[in-house]
């Protein structure tokens, strides 16, 4: 497949429609993630019924964190996302901090982190894909090692093929993307109804609600000898668990929906934005300062030129 044409312009191109978008968001979600840090939560709560509350916690936050995105999307109908957000809201300065640590740190840590978890379940099925099965020996050099595992071999082939594959073109990245999603999202909800359906007719699921508030198993030291056997250990645990539900849960903020009507909602998002400043209260602009009602007005010119 031949890459996608660039565009005549100098602009991005905008091929991606909402179910496109969708697929994007919901696949970068979804993923490893969830499986991985389940067992990390428990040992950390201790208790299915805490468990649930962690991941209700993260999608409250999450949710609350789409809707304020979605509010600077319309505002800033613009290419680079939360780079634009920090520019316009603070300074270029934390906008290009954000831009260089997001491609040195950031998404390159998540990219890694999904890598290894497609490494570590391929070794399930295929045991030659191990952590242990060394490719080059460790080479020491003093308190580190230097070494090639077949699961690491795996997952730099893995980083290396999608990599390609976005290189040749939008069409070819979202096809992939589309496919996958819905491969795995499927996959998901069998999974749900399978545990539901095992559960009933074993009786396990009863046996877990009946204790779902109790503590059991090996707790997971929180803070300093600090476990979730106490009250102020378990709302740490709860604190402390978070690290990992909203690891999971990243990338909300990848995509926001790029078609032929774009330029349609911006110009209503510009007018929508500007009845609203033009209606807030002289309490709202003496709290919030004046500079950044001056710096919104901005985004609110550029959006109506685009």
């Amino acid at each position: 497949m031949s890459p996608s044409p660039e565009p005549t312009n100098g602009k991005f191109i905008r091929g991606l429609g909402l179910l496109d978008s969708t697929m994007l968001v919901a696949g970068s979600m979804i993923g490893s993630g969830i499986f991985i840090v389940s067992s990390i939560i428990a040992r950390q709560v201790g208790a299915p019924g805490w468990l649930i509350v962690v991941w209700l916690v993260t999608g409250l936050l999450t949710l609350m964190a789409a809707l304020s995105y979605g509010e600077l999307a319309a505002m800033m109908p613009k290419a680079g996302g939360q780079y634009v957000y920090l520019r316009e809201a603070f300074s270029p300065l934390w906008g290009f901090l954000y831009g260089w640590t997001l491609f040195l740190v950031i998404q390159t840590g998540t990219i890694a982190a999904v890598a290894v978890g497609f490494a570590r379940y391929t070794g399930v099925l295929i045991p030659w894909v191990s952590e242990s099965n060394y490719l080059i020996a460790p080479v020491r050099f003093g308190s580190y090692a230097l070494s090639l595992s077949t699961a690491q071999a795996v997952g730099l082939a893995l980083i290396a093929l999608l990599t390609f594959m976005n290189t040749r073109g939008l069409k070819l990245g979202k096809l992939v993307q589309n496919v996958f999603t819905t491969a795995k999202t499927g996959a998901l909800i069998a999974l749900i109804l399978l545990g539901i359906i095992v559960g009933v007719r074993s009786g396990a699921g009863a046996a877990n609600f009946r204790d779902f508030w109790s503590l059991r198993g090996n707790l997971q030291d929180v803070g300093q000898a600090l476990t979730a056997a106490t009250a102020f250990g378990l709302f740490v645990g709860i604190c402390v668990a978070q690290t990992n539900s909203l690891f999971s849960a990243d990338a909300w903020n990848h995509s926001r929906r790029s078609d032929k009507s774009a330029p349609e909602r911006s110009a209503l998002a510009g007018a929508r934005h500007d009845s609203r400043h033009r209606t807030l209260s002289a309490r709202q602009r003496r709290l919030f300062g004046g500079a950044a009602f001056r710096r919104n007005s901005k985004c609110t010119q550029r959006s109506r030129r685009v």
